[in-house]
């Protein structure tokens, strides 16, 4: 393989991979707080009160108690999803708790309100019982129109997530599993348009094997990826039959034994090094690096190989390093370099979608929906520094929405009927006026303005 020797300055990429952390430890402690409660009724004068409280509020609770379909047409219940995380898997941090977690969770909230026009609630439980976190979401399920689990360790998270999909009447969504894999999807299938390559015919190295990926491999291969031409690599090594640890622990690791049966058909053994010879595509969502991939790997990798490294908050290998490994399309899933894929692009107007129509659930086929839409938003723009839009390119967001809501009345998991020029002129407006909203209160300095250098 060709190496590819572009002049690169190391350290003036290296101190602006830095910035964004050290612009958050000014930010953070400045607006203490990304998100906050602001009314959305009007109050004329103190009369208003008797309307929106007591004794006026008795009229329409009693409604509700007749008809309980009610509540999503007189409170906030259709727009309201709860991001809920007991901090065990936090972006690339681990297990930091609860508390640690907490600002993830207010940024998820925010990304859900100006993306997608959604009032994201994060909520913090301090447990890891998984049954405790499972009854915990059945007992919030009145108040939210939906459920955004959040950096929830596995294999825990794959058995809260499937309980609560079969308990819930409403819909429970891991973004970590279904967000990272419907957008990782979307990436890999304009990707392959610019190699010139086919879904069934390309190999590919999934670099960790947590939920993310898990997830990946699953959407990926219902895609039409060939799972016994792919390899999955955990922190003992390439998943097969040959893992007789996993084996004896099947019970447990549902999903992973699962993986060493269908995928790894030439029964390989070894490490990332060994997963990826020879491969067309690598989806990296481990731990963070950098010096987790090294570009010598890349190396070995197939003729205009395609490369994602998306582990947070900082990838596997840098983009400058892989492409000087010889990777021709390369990803991260950080927005300050080009190819961002990051869940950001698909779970405001997945739930958008969702809430729209209030579905029961959000199936795989309602995620396949949601990455052709965001695979096909970018158009004639397509070339190798953009597989995917950009969260400046909002349109996508109501496209996204649209995709699903059809896809889940087309299931039948969906309890409101619309149609495709209803909901996206809907979604549209919803998610417009959540950017004026903002950009309203910095002009009145509502919202402060950020201290300068």
């Amino acid at each position: 393989m060709v190496v590819h020797k572009e002049p690169i300055n190391v350290d003036e990429l290296l101190a602006k991979a830095k910035k964004p952390s050290a612009d958050a430890m000014v930010l953070h402690p400045f607006y203490r707080g990304k998100i906050e409660t602001v009314l959305k009724c009007c109050v004329r004068d103190f009369n208003d009160f008797a309307i929106w409280y007591t004794p006026g509020v008795a009229a329409p609770c009693r409604a509700i108690a007749e008809d309980p379909n009610l509540v999503y047409e007189y409170t906030n219940k259709w727009n309201t999803v709860a991001v809920v995380s007991d901090g065990t898997r936090v972006l690339g941090l681990g297990d930091i708790g609860p508390k640690a977690g907490l600002p993830v969770m207010e940024g998820k909230a925010l990304l859900y309100k100006y993306l997608g026009g959604v009032d994201g609630v994060p909520i913090m439980l301090d447990t890891k019982d998984p049954d405790q976190i499972i009854n915990a979401v059945t007992m919030l399920q009145p108040g939210f129109g939906g459920v955004n689990l959040e950096d929830i360790s596995q294999p825990k998270c794959f058995y809260i997530l499937d309980t609560l999909r079969e308990k819930a009447e409403i819909p429970v969504w891991h973004d970590d599993q279904q967000g990272t894999a419907t957008v990782t999807l979307a990436a890999l299938i304009n990707a392959l348009k610019i190699v010139g390559k086919e879904m069934s015919e390309v190999r590919i190295a999934f670099i960790g094997s947590g939920a993310s990926n898990v997830a990946c491999s699953r959407l990926i291969f219902g895609s039409g990826a060939d799972p016994a031409k792919c390899f999955m690599v955990d922190s003992k090594g390439i998943l097969g039959m040959h893992r007789k640890d996993l084996e004896m622990r099947k019970a447990e690791y549902v999903d992973k034994w699962h993986l060493c049966q269908i995928t790894n058909a030439e029964g390989r053994q070894g490490n990332i090094p060994d997963a990826m010879k020879g491969v067309d595509v690598v989806v990296a969502l481990s731990r963070s690096g950098p010096g987790v991939i090294l570009p010598e790997w890349v190396g070995m990798m197939a003729e205009d190989a395609i490369l994602f490294a998306c582990a947070n908050p900082v990838p596997e290998i840098w983009p400058w390093e892989a492409k000087a490994g010889g990777a021709r399309i390369i990803a991260t899933g950080r927005s300050d370099f080009p190819n961002q894929v990051n869940n950001s692009l698909g779970f405001p107007g997945i739930f958008r979608g969702a809430l729209d129509v209030r579905a029961r659930t959000i199936t795989d086929e309602m995620c396949f929906a949601a990455a052709n839409a965001l695979a096909d938003h970018v158009g004639d723009r397509l070339d190798e520094e953009h597989v995917l839009p950009t969260m400046d390119d909002w349109e996508v967001f109501p496209r996204e929405a649209v995709a699903v809501a059809m896809k889940a009345q087309e299931q039948g998991v969906a309890q409101l009927e619309l149609s495709h020029d209803e909901l996206y002129s809907h979604a549209h407006q919803i998610i417009q006026r959540s950017r004026d909203l903002t950009h309203a209160m910095m002009e009145r300095d509502f919202i402060k303005s950020a201290p300068q250098e």
